[in-house]
């Protein structure tokens, strides 16, 4: 796979972003099955098309001058969190970010924990209008893309997917921006 690229991912999708993480670890923690190494083209497709696949990136570099273990799939994307992003963060012994947003229905969602501790937690659904989950205070990056620094009855809220983008990095990786980058390895595909 040598001269490879990325393939960046993002809309429709579901990810975590895992700080200095490592493939083995996290996949042990997650719970997951390896499948071996896959293409970027070909890993993508897996986690864009399957219910029951992800797929890990190498460790990128991000914000914070750190390096974050990426992992996507759709079943990520699930009603409801598919993952404790406070028991992850607890057992890995670092910060766990999960981000996920999905335009049909405008549901756009993140989740922040540090040391095994929820840190934040913002949910948006825009086909409603309505905020779902709002747990803890938004930082600066979150009142930059438009967040009121306190959540009322009289306050609007309106997200959109460049949004979570934007916060993806600034808080770690955005996965949109891979695309044509060289890659720094292949991908690992697990099955959950």
């Amino acid at each position: 796979m040598g001269g490879e690229t990325m393939v960046g991912f993002g809309p429709k999708q579901a990810w975590l972003a895992v700080r200095e993480g490592e493939e083995a670890a996290v996949a042990a923690a997650l719970g997951l099955r390896d499948l071996g190494t896959v293409s970027w083209r070909n890993g993508i497709d897996l986690a864009y098309l399957t219910d029951d696949r992800l797929v890990l990136t190498p460790p990128l570099p991000g914000a914070g001058d750190a390096r974050w273990l990426l992992v996507t799939g759709r079943w990520l994307l699930r009603t409801g969190p598919a993952v404790d992003v406070a028991e992850l963060s607890a057992t890995l012994g670092t910060e766990v970010q999960l981000f996920a947003t999905y335009r049909v229905s405008e549901l756009h969602r993140w989740q922040r924990a540090v040391d095994g501790a929820l840190t934040r937690a913002f949910e948006y659904v825009g086909e409603s209008g309505e905020v779902t989950d709002w747990r803890g205070d938004p930082d600066e990056a979150e009142i930059a893309i438009g967040l009121p620094a306190v959540l009322d009855d009289e306050t609007d809220v309106l997200v959109s997917e460049s949004d979570v983008m934007r916060l993806a990095r600034a808080w770690s990786v955005d996965p949109t921006a891979l695309d044509g980058r060289p890659a720094p390895g292949p991908l690992r595909a697990a099955a959950v």
